[in-house]
């Protein structure tokens, strides 16, 4: 017998039932996700051998594809497929990406990638909105449900992060693996856990009741009918068409600008329109989801250095002082690893600051994030008076940093999902997932530019100049973020009042 949507909400304890298979599913696609990032900017140094400022800027492209793809895969499950159909193309899409990829990822780097791209679209801006699903309006226990969320995509992050780049560098299991074959596997091993991934949310379907199910045509005497389905394989067919256009504009990056200009503005322009239809109460809780939008394209445009200028930081000017480990593999899972033993703790702590009402908003949680985020950058500025002559520094220092740098993830982005899920309309749910995810395309262009700037600025230098003018930069986004978090805190009465009764 199918569960009703009461029957799931009305849950005992900390955390529904099934938040633990959308864990699963959604661990085992964040190992697929990134094992690839953590591959990408040292494989296109090491292996295709573009130089460091169009690695950095192949990488934003190529991650502000990934997200921006989201906003349309959400918009597509609203209207026509379905959270459940759309993360089942998504993760088929993923699959075939790293398969070609596994195939030949010198020849076929750009074709694989453009199949990850559009996959993850599909997938990952459904599967965090079907967990907004198992909670009633106004449940306090709704931030612990994407803290515990949270921490599945980084237990997933950290297992894909660390393995795929130690096994694509020979770091692990290179006695067993030939030199020529250690990128094929690293970008198998991506393919055989997305299967997993889907395997396992095969079996997770019964215990969802009617949550993410196509959705149904009103007719106009009131009754529903299935929506047609020549719209649903046209969503498949076009996903299919699209893909030489995205590998065409990863490869190129000028294209890259010209979406990135045309698609905010354009994004922007669909969501005021749909603002026209909805009541002024919830026109202002869209307003108020919008201050988050924009101030989190600025977090991830700091952040996100981990994947491209602090890849090439890691391979170049560290050590291996924490325990003998890879320095990328740290860079790549360093966070994750943090955020598995924090997550829960962090989560739990809402519970009990609420229960003693004494929580702080959303609002200035998002603040500490941006204060914790710049003292992270602090840190990894620090790191240049632990610096020997050659330009080397300590991996212990540098994880440090993660490790402040995690306590602002955790401040902001999965409360971040939560919140786009309290201030949505009931229909504007999978844009509004997708504008969080294109929002963080924006942050991660944002994030290629700045990496790419400071590639530049040690352009025919020694690797002491090079970590001197790494550092430099890295202060100056401390600085940035500082600021951000600062006018959050001053302005949060404002936006307050926009949000209403959501917290």
């Amino acid at each position: 017998m199918e569960l009703t949507l009461e029957q799931i909400q009305d849950f005992k304890g900390k955390y529904p039932r099934q938040i633990w298979s959308l864990f699963f599913s959604e661990m085992w696609e964040r190992f697929c996700f990134y094992g690839m990032r953590g591959m990408l900017v040292f494989f296109m140094i090491s292996q295709l051998k573009f130089g460091d400022e169009q690695a950095n800027l192949q990488y934003g492209a190529t991650q502000a594809f990934v997200y921006a793809f989201t906003f349309i895969g959400g918009l597509f499950a609203d209207k026509i497929l379905g959270f459940r159909k759309s993360l089942f193309w998504g993760g088929l899409l993923m699959i075939l990406g790293s398969i070609i990829l596994s195939i030949d990822p010198h020849q076929y780097f750009f074709l694989g990638i453009s199949f990850t791209v559009i996959g993850t679209g599909f997938f990952k801006p459904n599967i965090s909105t079907m967990v907004g699903k198992l909670y009633k309006a106004g449940d306090s226990r709704t931030d612990a449900g994407f803290s515990l969320f949270y921490a599945g995509i980084n237990l997933g992050a950290l297992l894909g992060g660390y393995f795929c780049i130690a096994i694509g560098k020979g770091e692990m299991f290179s006695s067993i693996i030939s030199e020529d074959k250690r990128w094929n596997v690293a970008f198998g091993l991506a393919a055989i856990v997305m299967m997993v991934s889907l395997v396992n949310f095969i079996f997770t379907q019964r215990r969802l009741g009617p949550i993410g199910l196509q959705p149904q045509k009103l007719n106009a005497d009131g009754s529903f009918s299935p929506i047609n389905k020549w719209k649903e394989y046209t969503v498949y067919v076009l996903s299919l068409l699209s893909v030489p256009i995205i590998m065409t504009m990863v490869s190129k990056t000028e294209y890259t600008d010209l979406f990135m200009y045309i698609v905010g503005p354009a994004t922007l322009l669909y969501l005021f329109y749909e603002m026209t239809k909805v009541t002024p109460a919830e026109r202002n809780k869209l307003w108020a989801a919008l201050v988050f939008i924009i101030f989190s394209i600025v977090f991830w445009g700091i952040y996100e250095q981990s994947g491209g200028s602090l890849s090439i930081f890691a391979a170049n000017n560290l050590n291996k002082d924490l325990l003998g480990l890879d320095p990328n593999g740290v860079n790549n899972s360093g966070g994750s690893f943090f955020i598995i033993f924090l997550a829960p703790l962090v989560g739990l702590l809402w519970i009990w600051l609420n229960g003693k009402k004494m929580e702080p908003n959303t609002l200035i949680k998002f603040g500490l994030g941006f204060i914790f985020l710049g003292l992270g950058y602090y840190i990894l500025f620090a790191t240049k008076f632990f610096a020997n002559l050659q330009g080397i520094t300590s991996l212990n220092i540098f994880t440090i940093a993660l490790l402040v740098i995690t306590f602002g993830e955790l401040c902001l982005s999965p409360i971040g999902l939560s919140i786009m899920t309290k201030l949505s309309t009931e229909k504007l749910q999978g844009m509004m997932m997708g504008m969080w995810f294109l929002a963080s395309a924006y942050g991660q262009y944002v994030a290629g530019i700045i990496g790419a700037h400071l590639a530049t600025a040690k352009a025919g230098a020694s690797n002491y100049d090079a970590l001197i003018a790494y550092t430099e930069g890295y202060k100056q986004l401390g600085i940035y973020a500082l600021i951000a978090g600062l006018v959050l805190i001053l302005i949060s009465p404002f936006v307050k009042k926009l949000m209403q009764e959501v917290h």
